[in-house]
């Protein structure tokens, strides 16, 4: 099992839409021992429990929660202490699709809740996929409403298929008509942060130019063609915690990478 010893200055928090955590399983080792997570989101995974390589992860002093899916979707927290998991978003017993899951993880004498989220694409928004998208939200936002109620520190994290503003895009025209950037999601979002959540990475910085997602066509990644839409959202008890947000960009840049790129935070 994981070690429970914890740098005294924070706790280290990030997410990774890791896109086939089976092909990206060195690219995610190397991202534990290098930048030492306490708490690592991961979002589709693509696989199902008994696929995940759970020795490599365990192996390297990670603790693993998983709700699996095959072949697509799938999220996972990996943490370095313990932590008592919920599966599932509330709010639609049908809903068949593995986007999220959620722990209390205990480190040395307090306990931060973290939730690694997988919000659907929405994709084509003519589709019933775009009204799914907008449910998937509703739900969201009616359970972080009720997790505030707690009043400890919450971080709810993931790829969360949201553009929130035009400065989160390279290109904003090249999105006004994707299910990420519409009118609808937008305030959707907007909806879910006047909770009172704070965007970790905004709160940090007014910067241009911070992305966490680029495709694979066109040659987007060579001309910094990118969106932000991995975000972490802090409870009031969080953010007055946070100590720093990075966006690690270099992940991008090795061979055959996810097309996300891991967003972390420093807690006090």
């Amino acid at each position: 099992m994981a070690s429970l010893t914890l740098e005294k200055t924070r706790v280290r928090i990030a997410t990774w839409n890791v896109n086939s955590v089976r092909q990206r399983t060195e690219h995610l080792l190397h991202y534990l021992k290098e930048t030492s997570p306490d708490v690592l989101c991961l979002q589709e995974i693509k696989c199902q429990e008994d696929t995940f390589p759970r020795m490599e992860v365990e192996a390297a002093g990670y603790n693993v929660a998983i709700q699996g899916q095959k072949t697509f979707n799938g999220v996972a927290i990996l943490s370095k202490h313990p932590m008592d998991v919920t599966k599932g978003l509330p709010g639609d017993p049908s809903d068949e699709q593995a986007r999220y899951i959620e722990a209390v993880v205990q480190h040395g004498t307090g306990v931060v809740r973290v939730a690694s989220i997988y919000l659907p694409n929405g994709n084509p928004p003519s589709t019933e996929k775009y009204p799914y998208k907008l449910g998937f939200m509703d739900r969201l936002i009616a359970h972080a409403r009720h997790l505030l109620t707690f009043e400890e520190p919450l971080v709810l994290a993931g790829d969360y298929n949201v553009i929130p503003e035009p400065r989160d895009a390279k290109d904003p025209a090249a999105w006004t008509q994707d299910a990420l950037f519409l009118p609808q999601t937008r305030a959707k979002f907007r909806e879910l942060l006047a909770l009172g959540l704070t965007d970790a990475v905004r709160a940090t910085t007014d910067a241009a130019d911070l992305y966490s997602f680029w495709d694979y066509q066109a040659g987007a990644w060579q001309k910094n063609f990118g969106i932000r839409i991995d975000h972490l959202l802090l409870s009031p008890e969080a953010a007055n915690r946070l100590q720093s947000a990075s966006i690690d960009k270099s992940v991008r840049a090795l061979d055959k990478p996810s097309d996300h790129v891991p967003v972390r935070i420093d807690l006090a």
